[in-house]
């Protein structure tokens, strides 16, 4: 990006992190909450609708699927009216989303279950824009720092989400219904937050402003180009891994409450690194620290593949987060530094929405690959871990290139 540091306050660019990490750490806790339960209770109503259980994570398919068809349009809307207006609307619809989800649930009916996780997908994609209004009003300097610190604020959603799906899964009659009228809460009373955000609406284009590239051109950018590919890469293989571990962990006799540990673990790993990542990518550089978090989320695949106890879980899924930390906040990163302020609304929607719609295949096929890959559990999981591979021989191949290329080549 090219605005000059002498017309950044970065004291705004504080105030509006702090605002933006508490409404990470309360309103994120739905997605934690959504995504533990998300496919067990898509396993409870396939069964009921008479589906095979390849369906199960169908549910949490759609919310991402949700997140990625409302990137382009959520993030223009951004562009010119501005972020509260968008966050606004992304907690609204995760608010409905989770009111039809709770109705679905209550009278059995899958179908209107996907219509409800569809919808929870337009606060995923608001929640998505988060890491890049922190970045809007913050310095060249405080960037990756803003960016990383606001993706910590998922720490405490780590923390709450799980715990709440412990306490509200069956307060009510059908399991789950209570933990989506938590959701509902969430939402209604965490909109509140972005009343206080201080984030300038972009300017309005004139005759004579510079045009921004269109979608092929900034595909051409090399540093966009890889930072995308990274970013899809590091999401797609945890949400690959995260949302059949809940179907794992109890497929091989372990409890519900067994698979929240581990999936608030999983969070815990996720954002813990994020209060120091924005350091490290300072110090090393944004392409070191991509290239870290592809090594470790090869070697949660590899711990993954040794076995099938608590440990085992526990372990692959803390490098899971850690290795989509590094690689994610480092891609985003990257890809902050690589276009200019009017070209803002359309890189992050492309982004979002190239990003996402890998998250959509590969949440996809953790139900297919977990349900349908053997008869058991264990190799299910199996199959979820060796599917990493060619993802990020994709990533670490695109980074190698952009390393390798001449200093200024074009593509």
């Amino acid at each position: 990006m090219t605005e000059m540091n002498t017309q950044i306050d970065d004291a705004k660019a504080k105030r509006n992190v702090a605002i933006l990490v508490a409404a990470q750490a309360f309103l994120g806790s739905q997605i934690t909450m959504i995504f533990v339960i998300g496919g067990l209770a898509g396993q409870q109503l396939a069964r009921n609708a008479g589906l095979s259980l390849c369906f199960a994570t169908l549910p949490i398919s759609m919310i991402v699927f949700g997140s990625m068809t409302t990137a382009p349009w959520l993030s223009h809307m951004m562009q010119l009216r501005g972020r509260r207006f968008g966050f606004f609307v992304g907690a609204i619809g995760g608010m409905i989303g989770s009111l039809i989800g709770a109705y679905a649930l209550s009278i059995g009916n899958f179908y209107l279950f996907l219509v409800g996780s569809y919808l929870t997908g337009i606060y995923m994609s608001a929640q998505g824009f988060f890491r890049f209004a922190a970045a809007d009003t913050a310095s060249e300097a405080f960037r990756p720092k803003a960016i990383s610190y606001v993706m910590a604020g998922g720490l405490i959603s780590a923390i709450i989400g799980p715990q709440l799906v412990k306490v509200t899964t069956d307060i009510t009659a059908v399991p789950f219904v209570g933990t989506y009228m938590v959701a509902i809460a969430i939402n209604a009373v965490g909109m509140l937050m972005f009343i206080f955000l201080d984030i300038p609406k972009p300017p309005v284009m004139s005759a004579d402003s510079p045009q921004s590239r269109s979608r092929r051109e900034l595909l051409r950018d090399p540093v966009i180009l890889v930072a995308i590919i990274c970013a899809m890469v590091a999401y797609a293989l945890m949400n690959l891994v995260m949302t059949s571990t809940p179907l794992a962990v109890v497929g091989c006799g372990f409890t519900t409450g067994n698979a929240s540990d581990i999936v608030s673990a999983h969070v815990l790993a996720m954002f813990v690194p994020s209060f120091f990542t924005g350091h490290l990518i300072a110090r090393f550089g944004t392409r070191t620290i991509i290239a870290l978090g592809l090594a470790i989320l090869g070697a949660a695949g590899a711990v993954g593949l040794m076995g099938v106890e608590l440990e085992h879980f526990f372990v692959a899924l803390v490098l899971l987060g850690i290795g989509w930390n590094f690689g994610f906040i480092g891609a985003t990163t990257m890809l902050a530094s690589a276009y200019k302020p009017h070209e803002r609304g359309r890189v992050q929607g492309m982004n979002d929405f190239i990003v996402f719609g890998m998250v959509t295949v590969a949440s996809l096929a953790s139900g297919g690959l977990m349900n349908c890959s053997g008869g058991t559990a264990v190799e299910g999981w199996t199959a979820v871990n060796i599917a990493m591979v060619p993802l990020l021989a994709l990533a670490g191949g695109a980074l190698i290139w952009l390393v390798m290329r001449p200093r200024g080549a074009t593509a």
